[in-house]
């Protein structure tokens, strides 16, 4: 069900120093419902997306049979430290950055490993969310086009559309879901700005409603978050700032571990927690590294 947010322009919500100019353009939906928000494929995304599809399925078929025998050991070890009762307790939201700079092979390695890994994790026994944020359009879309035929006051706020998508819902039980609902993630006409913050409140959100009292946030980015009109409008820390103001918020709060995993770039002074690759089919044995890690409490 697509899920839209409704304030009105010139009554900006604040969070914080934070402010959003409006919601209203704001979209919460589900991957298979990504052609309602999106449109239709144009014959020659959907030829894009087709093959890079084919590259998954056929072309990685044999780093996805390494990792699904890692993910074996590892699940055997998690097996031997964490008993039924405390696994059945656990969840574990992966919340991927969908940004334009995330196109290609990191897009690519990135949507094997989520499979992977939600089904890695639901075979334990854990409950898990695979989330993704981005925004519906580049430059601001319609919320940068309200502000600036209206009154344009100064320091508006996060002037651009945000989507989020869930790939998979906490739910859902199946082990594994694969098919298009992760194929999904591979739309080249899907990545473009990404605004972090805002989308570790909504994952956040999304942990906090579930009955497991151990929770994990694991976000996989490539960068810190980029929005062109939201940065010239309000400067160019504004994300950034947010973005560590929410992490230390969540930390504090104590309820929610939160960690993350890297793609060629450092963000030490935002995560607690971090794992870093330098290649994108170095993801997948470091996302289930990570999990062990943070599941079972390993330093």
């Amino acid at each position: 069900m697509i899920d839209a947010s409704s304030t009105e322009a010139g009554g900006a919500a604040v969070l914080g120093a934070y402010r959003i100019y409006t919601t209203q353009f704001d979209i919460e939906v589900a991957a298979d419902r990504l052609d309602a928000v999106l449109g239709p494929l144009s014959p020659a995304d959907q030829k894009a997306l087709d093959e890079a599809w084919h590259a998954l399925q056929t072309g990685l078929l044999p780093w996805k049979t390494r990792l699904l025998i890692l993910a074996a050991e590892t699940s055997a070890r998690i097996r031997e430290q964490l008993g039924e009762t405390e696994r059945g307790d656990t969840a574990v939201s992966l919340l991927i950055d969908q940004s334009g700079s995330m196109r290609g092979q990191k897009m690519l390695f990135a949507t094997a490993t989520a499979d992977i890994a939600q089904e890695f994790l639901k075979t334990l026994g854990l409950t898990c969310e695979v989330l993704g944020f981005t925004t519906s359009q580049w430059r601001g879309g319609r919320s940068r086009r309200r502000w600036k035929w209206r009154l344009r006051p100064h320091h508006p706020g996060r002037l651009n559309d945000i989507l989020h998508i869930v790939y998979k819902n906490a739910k859902d039980d199946r082990a594994s879901i694969g098919g298009y609902d992760f194929r999904s993630m591979l739309r080249p006409d899907l990545p473009k700005e990404n605004i972090d913050g805002e989308a570790l409140l909504w994952a956040a959100k999304r942990l906090r409603a579930l009955p497991q009292s151990r929770k994990h946030l694991i976000i996989l980015s490539d960068g810190a978050p980029v929005d062109d009109s939201t940065l010239q409008a309000n400067g160019l820390t504004c994300l950034f700032n947010h973005l560590r103001l929410v992490a230390d918020g969540i930390v504090k709060a104590g309820d929610i571990v939160l960690s993350a995993i890297s793609i060629g770039h450092e963000t030490d002074d935002i995560y607690p927690v971090i794992k870093h690759v330098e290649a994108p089919d170095e993801l997948g044995a470091a996302t289930l590294a990570h999990l062990e890690q943070v599941i079972t409490g390993k330093k």
